[in-house]
């Protein structure tokens, strides 16, 4: 008699059409955006904007070298260029293309880490770096660029709110970031944290399920997960300068998002925009973190605009470049991104563990 074979549950096929269904989302949320980028390619200088695809290949790369350098200094993890360079196109392709927000992108990272020895914890504390030296550069970078165009005399007397605006973002990244280093520093104040997000879990599971289930994961295993992020903080207080190429890192990759704009801007013969084009993108990635779409744009055109002006002409600039940079960017992210994704879902990616 012949033996029944056990059901496997096809996840990798249904995430493949999940995925598919989100990026179609994506694009159609976007559409207006792509059918106004190619309504104003007469007004830019195609050959300028070429240079977006060296660019923008080299900023995936950079990003993927925040993880990778750290994990090849300090835990000795061999990586090849094109594996690196695949990877981190499908990591951008999540955090750009599909609407999962930071725990998408988190989620991706434990899972395409996990065949070269990279735990759950490691994963959490080289993501929750890249978030902080980016975000860190980025304002840093603002505040630079609002001093620039106070020194030029360029700022409009009813502009003035946006230096204050920068100041106050400032001082709330690196509170929430020093919070973070706080809770993560101390074993009992991790653990402190990893009960209460365990006991909130719990709670959410137990409201949706309408008590049939008590939880999603064991508390020990919370915990267990928190007190990895705390042993890596630990590690890098010891050996601080393990630290410093993913910090460079983090720099150069800051520098190319600002870089996006800055060629849409050259390719319409604005390059002079450049400070405005660092301070608009830093308060309107506030928009980005808590809505995906729309408010992004409008919160980075509004600033820029009124950082040149306010006229029509200066909102209307404002506007192309920022749904421009944004529609090209995106349209490169699924070309570059889609292919990699998939065959590393479907498990034929090549994945061994060095350490």
């Amino acid at each position: 008699m012949a033996k029944k074979r056990k059901f496997k549950f096809p996840w990798r096929t249904i995430i493949s059409i999940a995925t598919i269904g989100l990026v179609g989302y994506v694009v159609y949320q976007n559409w207006d955006g792509f059918v106004e980028t190619f309504d104003n390619l007469n007004r830019t200088n195609i050959f300028v904007l070429l240079l977006l695809v060296p660019e923008q290949l080299f900023m995936y790369y950079a990003c993927g070298q925040i993880f990778f350098s750290y994990l090849e200094n300090k835990y000795r993890m061999v990586f090849g260029r094109k594996e690196k360079l695949k990877i981190s196109t499908e990591l951008n392709f999540v955090n750009r293309a599909v609407p999962a927000g930071a725990l998408g992108g988190l989620a991706y990272l434990t899972y395409r880490m996990r065949p070269f020895g990279v735990t759950a914890g490691q994963a959490s504390f080289l993501y929750i770096f890249r978030f902080g030296i980016t975000t860190v550069v980025n304002y840093v970078q603002a505040l630079i660029a609002v001093l620039v165009l106070l020194a030029l005399g360029s700022i409009p007397e009813e502009a003035t709110w946006i230096i204050w605006v920068s100041l106050l973002m400032n001082m709330g990244v690196f509170t929430i970031l020093g919070l973070i280093i706080y809770v993560a520093s101390s074993k009992k104040r991790i653990e402190w944290f990893a009960m209460l997000v365990g006991r909130l879990i719990a709670f959410v599971v137990r409201v949706v399920t309408f008590g049939h289930k008590k939880s999603l994961f064991r508390r020990e295993k919370v915990q267990d997960y928190f007190l990895s992020i705390h042993d890596c903080v630990v590690i890098v207080k010891k050996d601080k300068k393990s630290l410093y190429r993913p910090t460079m890192w983090g720099f150069i990759y800051s520098l190319c998002e600002i870089g996006v704009y800055w060629i849409v801007a050259c390719a319409m013969g604005r390059p002079e925009i450049l400070p405005v084009i660092m301070v608009g993108e830093a308060i309107g990635s506030v928009f980005d973190g808590i809505v995906p779409y729309g408010p992004y744009e409008l919160g980075m055109a509004g600033v820029m605009g009124i950082l040149l002006g306010g006229t029509e002409e200066a909102i209307a600039v404002s506007l192309i470049v920022t749904v421009m940079a944004r529609a090209l960017s995106l349209i490169f992210t699924i070309l570059t991104g889609y292919w990699p994704y998939q065959q590393a879902i479907r498990g034929k990616e090549d994945g061994k563990s060095n350490s």
